[in-house]
């Protein structure tokens, strides 16, 4: 396995959750649960398919998500979140307050994905 040359360990956290939608393909399975494939591109609509399936690799490749298949036809495949992925929640928690409290009119959010009101 080839190394990773990082100079911090906040950068080991970058490396890891940094991505157009990493954090909330994290945020999304710690509150909702195991969910397909399907429902996390409903969820994070901004996202294309080939970027939701690269960042699900990643996050699966880094221990933070784990994928089941299951032997049905059609296969079934579920995302979910593991003990070392829980472990982000507080801080996607507080990159969320951040963002709520530093918004600026250079911003615009639709669909937000982090209120409480989400279900």
């Amino acid at each position: 396995m080839e190394k990773i040359l990082v100079t911090c360990e906040m950068e080991v956290t970058l490396k890891m959750i940094g991505g157009k939608c990493k954090p909330l393909i994290l945020e999304s399975l710690i509150r909702n649960g195991a969910q397909r494939f399907s429902e996390l591109m409903r969820k994070i609509t901004q996202v294309s398919q080939r970027t939701l399936t690269n960042q699900l690799r990643e996050l699966e490749s880094d221990g933070l998500i784990l994928r089941t298949v299951y032997a049905e036809v059609p296969p079934r495949v579920e995302y979910a979140i593991t003990p070392k992925g829980k472990s982000l929640e507080n801080i996607l928690e507080l990159m969320c307050e951040w963002g709520e409290k530093n918004i600026d009119e250079r911003f615009v959010m639709p669909n937000p994905q982090c209120s409480g009101d989400e279900q």
